[in-house]
């Protein structure tokens, strides 16, 4: 009777804050985010034509390469468009990497705005062919267009508009491109070496990653700005299975290829991995709320009641947000005998890691070699980054970019933003205590799956926002 009584009571207690959580949700406003572009058509048109001459050099880069007079012949182009940026700014290249100083009145509080030239291969059938730089359908098409040669058009070109009208920056601002970022290469830590060097200590670092991402969780309708605040860790990894190999008509258990097999099943079966909510993804989740309809705003905006529910199901409901939770592993590569009747004396597979702060690259890797020793296997480190600082969500840097974004794209929303991603900017945090990823250009869903992809594009009329959300950023910080 007493154990009935006790579950009555938790009962109770549970239908209790379920009743406070829906009373709450239902006495908070429900909101839209209906930001949509309306800008001058001509202006629009002339941007897009800019951006396309950029994506029309081709500045594929490839790992440990020395590419330094491709990226020259880009340099180029960029002299061509953005001839008072040229003309006045100082300018430093090294080994085909830019960087671009403005002097302002004071230097307490330098920004540095970057984003990188370089693009990955384009390969596959295009609608319109990978460098055309073709101007159709409201569209710019080709690689680099949106990943992220229009980011960096966006803030050349309102550095260009600000020094034609003659306007003289309050702090001193940097343009920073690097042209090894497609493979996390030395260009950008050779820009913060230079920096470094000359004693610069950025207020404020704006690269790529974040966007204004069209429909960023299932249900929440309209263009939100979602601004990356911390990047994941990450690791390339390779376990090896080996034997005496033999005739694959006479096979032994536990072959090489089994072991490896088994040892998959294990990881893909099993949470090997914690699940946390960082603290970022909750004001994410919050921030959110409100756009949802009303099931997902009563779970999204009462966390203190459902965050242990969205541990468990966030990972069957979405793989980026499940990644946003727990450490992950990817099995990407596999190779064993070259002979289907060869038992294989090696095998060995390939997998990427991306660490979360609460389980960060020691404890993570750590994970993984007790589990490959289960399995005999042998690991090998081939590279690893542990996860990036945070920047601080309620700090005057971010808060002053989230200001300019309401104030460039009224009636759009903005949330802190984890990335699952990698990029340039994490070569910042050694200067700067302030590294924010967002290109102020919208992702919709074409916009995503062409990145890396087929038909990478980006609809020109989100440009003149784009430049506009620079050059506020540059009247901004004072």
């Amino acid at each position: 009777m007493i154990v009935l009584y006790i579950l009555l009571g938790l009962l109770a207690l549970l239908l209790c804050l379920l009743l406070a959580a829906v009373v709450r949700t239902l006495m908070t406003p429900r909101k839209t985010s209906d930001y949509i572009p309306r800008p001058d058509p001509e202006r629009a048109k002339r941007y897009a034509e800019t951006l396309a001459e950029m994506v029309r050099c081709e500045t594929v880069s490839y790992p440990d390469t020395n590419q330094r007079e491709k990226f020259l012949g880009f340099h180029k182009v960029l002299e061509e468009l953005f001839p008072l940026v040229h003309q006045r700014l100082e300018k430093t290249e090294i080994d085909g990497n830019l960087l671009f100083y403005w002097k302002g009145r004071h230097h307490d509080k330098p920004l540095v705005l970057m984003s990188h030239q370089d693009v990955v291969p384009a390969e596959g059938t295009w609608e319109h062919a990978p460098f055309s730089g073709d101007i159709a359908d409201g569209k710019v098409w080709g690689r680099g267009a949106s990943d992220t040669k229009c980011s960096v058009m966006a803030f050349f070109q309102a550095v260009e508009e600000l020094l034609a009208a003659g306007y003289e920056p309050e702090n001193d601002v940097y343009l920073s491109s690097s042209c090894t970022e497609e493979w996390a290469g030395d260009g950008c830590p050779k820009l913060v070496d230079e920096l470094e060097r000359r004693g610069v200590r950025p207020w404020l670092v704006v690269d790529e990653g974040g966007g204004i991402i069209t429909e960023p969780i299932g249900s929440i309708h309209g263009n939100f700005a979602m601004v990356g605040v911390f990047e994941k860790g990450k690791a390339d990894v390779k376990f090896t299975a080996r034997s005496n190999g033999g005739h694959a008509s006479t096979p032994k258990k536990h072959s090489p290829a089994a072991q490896l097999a088994d040892f998959i099943h294990d990881v893909e079966h099993h949470r090997t991995f914690r699940r946390r909510m960082p603290k970022e993804v909750a004001a994410m989740f919050e921030a959110l709320a409100p756009y949802a309809s009303f099931p997902l705003r009563l779970v999204l905006g009462n966390l203190w009641l459902f965050r242990p529910v969205l541990l468990q199901v966030l990972p069957m409901i979405s793989a980026q947000a499940g990644a946003m939770i727990q450490t992950t592993i990817a099995f990407t590569m596999l190779r064993g005998s070259d002979a289907y009747n060869v038992m294989p004396q090696e095998a060995t597979l390939g997998a990427n890691m991306r660490f979360i702060p609460h389980q960060g690259m020691e404890e993570s890797l750590g994970i993984m070699r007790r589990l490959a020793a289960k399995y005999k296997l042998e690991m090998e480190v081939c590279h690893a980054s542990d996860v990036s600082r945070s920047t601080d969500i309620h700090g005057e840097p971010f808060q002053t970019v989230q200001r300019v974004i309401g104030e460039t794209f009224p009636g759009c929303a903005g949330s802190p933003y984890v990335m699952t991603g990698a990029t340039d900017a994490r070569n910042y945090e050694r200067i700067c205590d302030s590294v924010v990823r967002f290109a102020p250009v919208i992702y919709g869903p074409e916009q995503m799956k062409g990145m890396h992809g087929l038909n990478e594009n980006i609809e020109y009329n989100c440009l003149p926002g784009a430049v506009d959300f620079y050059k506020n950023l540059i009247h901004a910080i004072r």
